[in-house]
C-alpha cells in the first residue's frame, strides 16, 4: 500500500487487469485496482517531434548514401535511444528502409509513452513480440557494432535471423555531431553550470588538510546543487566516472586507464577514480579539477587549476600560459569547413620538441588529440587528430584540452568547450585563464 501522505506527492487510482495463470490448476484472477503514482514528468523536456523527426531523417539520408543497400537497422543503446526517441527504455528502435519506424519497450512502456512524443511505440516481451510484426528479415542487419555484445546479438538473431550484421556505429555519430539549437539550449546550461561550479563555487571549498576524497565529495554535492544532472556519461567500453579526474599535487599525472591526459590516484584498484583519501592538500599544492558536467542529458567539458596557498615554480606557469594560448588558437580555427587532422597537425608541427615531452599526458601515457566532439556523451566524434579528414560542419561541439605533465608539480593545461562558428569556436564554459590563487 502507498501512503498518500509523502510530500510533495499525488496519486491517483486506475483500474488495470493482470491474468495471473497458475502452473499447478491454470485458474486467472485479475488485480483490480492498484494506488500508482501520478506522472511527475516534467514535459518541458520532452523532446518535439520536429526534432526527431529531423534526426531520423538525417540518419536514414547519411545510411542511403553510405550503405545504399541497407533495408533494416537496430539500436539497442539507452544513449541513441534517448537521441532518436526521446525516452531510454530497455527495448530496441527498428527502423526499415522507407517505412515507419517503432521503438519496442520491455520496460517501462508506460514510461515511455509518458516522455516520448516518437510516432509509433509498441510493448514487448521478448524480441519474438517483435519479430511476429515483420513478415520478411533481410539478410543483412545494421547494428551498433560497438556497443551489442555477443550474447544480446544471439538473443536478437534467434527471432531476427539475419545472416550478417554491418557497423552503424559511424553513421550514428556523425548524426549526432551537428547539434540543433535544441540541443546547444542544453549544453549551453551546462557551460554556464559548468563555469559557475569551477570559476567561483570550487574556490570556496578548497581548504588546507582536506583530503581529495572529501573535496570530491563536497565538490559533488555543489555540482548536484547548480544543476548538474548527477552523471556524466561517456561512449567508450566499460568507461565509468563519478565526477570527473580531480588531483592535488603530483597525483594529477599518476597513471590511470582513462584514454585523456590528466590522472589521479583514486580510492583502491576496485575505484581508480573519484579522490583519495590519504592525499591531502597542502600549501602549494596544484589543484587539477577535470569534470564532465550535464544538463538534461547534454554535456559540457572543463578542467580548471588552481594554486594553493602559493603559486607554483614559475616554469610551470609558463607551461601552462603556453597551453592557454595554444586553446585560444585552437577554437579560432573552429570553423565550418576546416579538417580535424590538419588541425592537429598545424598546431603539433608549430611545437618544440623539448614542449612536446608530457604534452598531452605524462611520461609514455601521452594520448595523440587535441580536443574531441561531446553532446549526449563526453567523448564523441568528430576528434581533433590524425585520421579525422571530413570538414568541420557549423554547430558541432568541441572540448578542446590542451594540457602538459610538469614532474613534481601536476598536470596543467586548460579545457573548455567550444562550438563551431563561421567565427571560430563559441566558448560555453568560461574564459577564465586557470591557476586560480587560492589564498
Amino acid at each position: 500500500m502507498i501512503s498518500n501522505s509523502m510530500p510533495n506527492s499525488h496519486f491517483i487510482y486506475k483500474t488495470i487487469d493482470y491474468s495471473l495463470t497458475s502452473s499447478c490448476n491454470s485458474l486467472s484472477s485479475a488485480i483490480k485496482t492498484l494506488i500508482l503514482p501520478d506522472k511527475l514528468i516534467n514535459m518541458s523536456y520532452q523532446t518535439p517531434l520536429s526534432e526527431l523527426s529531423s534526426r531520423m531523417n538525417r540518419f536514414c539520408r547519411m545510411m542511403n548514401l553510405q550503405n545504399p543497400d541497407w533495408k533494416m537497422a537496430v539500436i539497442f543503446s539507452k544513449i541513441n535511444l534517448l537521441y532518436f526517441t526521446g525516452s531510454m527504455p530497455e527495448g530496441m528502435l527498428l527502423i526499415e528502409r522507407e517505412k515507419e519506424a517503432t521503438l519496442w519497450v520491455r520496460r517501462s512502456y508506460e514510461r515511455t509513452v509518458d516522455e516520448s512524443l516518437f510516432p509509433s511505440i509498441k510493448p514487448m516481451e521478448s524480441y519474438r513480440d517483435a519479430a511476429a510484426d515483420y513478415s520478411i528479415i533481410p539478410d543483412t542487419i545494421f547494428l551498433e557494432s560497438e556497443f551489442v555484445p555477443f550474447a544480446m546479438l544471439q538473443r536478437f538473431q534467434k527471432y531476427f535471423p539475419c545472416t550478417s550484421v554491418k557497423p552503424l556505429d559511424y553513421q550514428i555519430f556523425m548524426t549526432r555531431a551537428v547539434k540543433s539549437a535544441y540541443e546547444l539550449s542544453f549544453m549551453e546550461q551546462s557551460g554556464a553550470i559548468h563555469q559557475r561550479v569551477l570559476e567561483q563555487r570550487v574556490p570556496e571549498l578548497l581548504r588546507e588538510g582536506m583530503s581529495e576524497l572529501e573535496f570530491a565529495g563536497e565538490l559533488y554535492k555543489v555540482m548536484l546543487n547548480e544543476g548538474h544532472q548527477g552523471t556524466a556519461r561517456f561512449s567508450m567500453f566499460d568507461t565509468e566516472m563519478v565526477i570527473g579526474q580531480i588531483g592535488f599535487g603530483e597525483s594529477s599525472i599518476y597513471p590511470t586507464s582513462f584514454n585523456g591526459p590528466g590522472g589521479n590516484y583514486g580510492m583502491s584498484p576496485a575505484m581508480p577514480g573519484l579522490g583519495n583519501k590519504e592525499r591531502k592538500l597542502k600549501k602549494g599544492d596544484l589543484v587539477f579539477v577535470d569534470v564532465g558536467m550535464g544538463f538534461n542529458g547534454y554535456h559540457s567539458d572543463k578542467t580548471m587549476t588552481y594554486m594553493f596557498g602559493t603559486s607554483i615554480p614559475d616554469h610551470a606557469i609558463r607551461i601552462h600560459e603556453v597551453c592557454v594560448e595554444l586553446q585560444h588558437k585552437i577554437a579560432s580555427m573552429l570553423k565550418p569547413g576546416n579538417i580535424p587532422a590538419i588541425i592537429y597537425e598545424t598546431i603539433m608541427n608549430e611545437l618544440k620538441p623539448e614542449f612536446i615531452e608530457n604534452f598531452m599526458g605524462y611520461g609514455n601515457r601521452q594520448v595523440k588529440f587535441l580536443g574531441h566532439g561531446i553532446g549526449l556523451t563526453i567523448d564523441e566524434l568528430p576528434v581533433i587528430a590524425k585520421g579525422f579528414n571530413e570538414p568541420l560542419q557549423e554547430n558541432m561541439v568541441f572540448a578542446i584540452e590542451p594540457k602538459k605533465g610538469v614532474k613534481n608539480v601536476g598536470m596543467v593545461g586548460i579545457e573548455n568547450t567550444f562550438i563551431v562558428t563561421p567565427e571560430g569556436g563559441r566558448c560555453i564554459t568560461g574564459n577564465h585563464p586557470g591557476l586560480m590563487l587560492i589564498k
